[in-house]
């Protein structure tokens, strides 16, 4: 556990001195606890490779440990941190750690927590410009130096919302509302005249598109999922021929959607020829960059995502791979007005005199409040500066890449897919399919369970598939050995 200063621990505490008082925490103990704080964030990040990557608590342990109601008179501060190291930090899943390769490995980066410490401070609701003048011009100034840095045209114009799911959100809904602008009036339902949509996604595309066609009443029934070859890319014929046939059946076409990274294996769709296609039919093409989005800073990989500058909306995650703190998704828009027109509501009392001269940034969602998320982004990339990201995440595809390659030289293993970024989806060879699976599920199990590493899977072709992401802003080359060591002892353990 993180210990607290013993001078703090042994004050003596009256609530009657202060806790039933008016007003806030005095600044005495606010400058004492929040210099305490700090001390036990610089402690948690040089020694967190001290806790098993996975918390080892079982269900119901953190309820178990905490009274069934809360307290009637308020408890001196220092309890309360005394319960972080008792309560909380074993039940953290470590998602810091540079041994947590699973799902997509993200990181925070000191910077961002305390731009996080001064966005809880303001606690501004950056709903009008008036309401929010920093945040709402901070926000336009930043996303136009991430523009910048991964080279899109100077057409686009981004906006911050939480995470990508609801970056998508709105992109489709935008396409809904440019397709089928009545949709916003009338709805879909018990419109006689209404078109069925039709949304086109790869076969590997990210979940949280069948979750925005529910929520924007199109319907799973929406969704067309195209083929993809042997590399799990989008074959853009079958994107075509797909069209034709929903055309001829009476069927709108609103949206396709390109990935490049896509969720289980990182691979990149032929976005150019995607966009070909929507331009022929007149079709919105948004482009799903949440996890690679933020490599197209670095000059050599930005081939990769050749024919995105052509895409009507485009999404990506900050808080994914530039080491900010979670949560921060970019939506590009070619033009933002489309997605004004879908959600712009303005009632009586947040009328000002100043809105056809600035941006007001509940004109473009479900939101009215939003956080100062920008904070965050604009101290991770001044700290670091556009060398400094590209040179991490240049480290992290190296780093990918020499996994790759020992598994590659390995006997017992394979790689599964293509490693065009930091992620490498790989698998131990064994017999049959069935053989197969039981082995790596295995494997996954005994390497997770030791706390020491933190993998994930997924399933291609059949086969349970595991996967290595490199993220983290602390990983180093020892670390990757370390994962690599414990997948062969856990092979040899499982193999038997």
């Amino acid at each position: 556990m993180l210990s607290r200063p013993a001078a703090v621990q042994d004050q003596t505490w009256d609530p009657m001195d202060k806790l039933t008082q008016f007003g806030d925490m005095p600044a005495d103990d606010f400058r004492r606890y929040g210099y305490e704080v700090v001390d036990w964030l610089a402690n948690y990040f040089e020694r967190i490779e001290e806790f098993p990557v996975l918390s080892q608590v079982r269900p119901d342990d953190v309820k178990n440990a905490l009274p069934a109601s809360a307290p009637e008179q308020g408890e001196p501060f220092g309890e309360v941190l005394r319960d972080v190291d008792r309560v909380i930090l074993p039940a953290v899943t470590h998602w810091n750690h540079p041994n947590f390769h699973g799902l997509f490995s993200t990181s925070t980066s000191s910077v961002g927590v305390f731009a996080e410490m001064f966005a809880a401070a303001f606690d501004m609701k950056a709903m009008l410009w008036r309401t929010a003048p920093a945040s709402t011009e901070l926000e336009d100034v930043v996303l136009d130096w991430l523009r910048q840095m991964t080279g899109l045209p100077d057409v686009f114009e981004g906006i911050i919302y939480d995470t990508a799911s609801v970056s998508t959100m709105h992109a489709i809904a935008a396409a809904r509302e440019r397709a089928d602008p009545e949709s916003r009036k009338l709805g879909l339902l018990g419109r006689g005249e209404a078109p069925r949509m039709r949304v086109y996604l790869s076969e590997h595309v990210h979940s949280s598109i069948d979750k925005s066609v529910i929520t924007l009443g199109l319907g799973i029934q929406s969704l067309r999922r195209i083929e993809t070859n042997e590399r799990f890319e989008m074959i853009p014929e079958k994107l075509a021929e797909a069209i034709d046939d929903d055309i001829e059946a009476g069927i709108l076409p609103i949206c396709a959607i390109p990935t490049i990274g896509t969720t289980s294996t990182t691979s990149i769709d032929p976005v150019a020829a995607v966009a070909d296609i929507c331009e022929k039919y007149g079709i919105w093409m948004h482009v799903d960059a949440a996890y690679a989005g933020s490599a197209a800073i670095v000059p050599e990989l930005q081939p990769l995502f050749a024919g995105w500058e052509r895409a009507d909306s485009i999404v990506m995650n900050p808080h994914k791979w530039l080491f900010t703190p979670f949560d921060l998704s970019v939506l590009y828009c070619r033009d933002l007005d489309d997605l004004k027109k879908a959600f712009s509501l303005v009632p009586e009392y947040l009328k000002t005199d100043d809105a056809e001269r600035v941006k007001n940034g509940m004109d473009y969602g479900i939101q009215l409040g939003r956080r100062f998320r920008s904070l965050k982004l604009w101290f991770v990339m001044r700290y670091f500066g556009r060398s400094g990201l590209i040179a991490r995440i240049r480290e992290h595809c190296r780093l990918a890449r020499t996994f790759a390659a020992r598994v590659e030289e390995s006997p017992n293993w394979e790689v599964a897919a293509p490693v065009p970024f930091a992620l490498v989806c790989f698998r131990a060879k064994a017999g049959d399919i069935d053989a197969a699976n039981a082995l790596n599920e295995e494997i996954m199990r005994i390497v997770n369970s030791s706390g020491k590493a933190y993998i994930s899977h997924t399933k291609l072709n059949g086969r349970i598939t595991l996967r290595l992401s490199v993220g983290s802003v602390h990983v180093e080359e020892r670390h990757i050995e370390k994962v690599w060591q414990l997948l062969e002892t856990a092979y040899e353990q499982a193999a038997k």
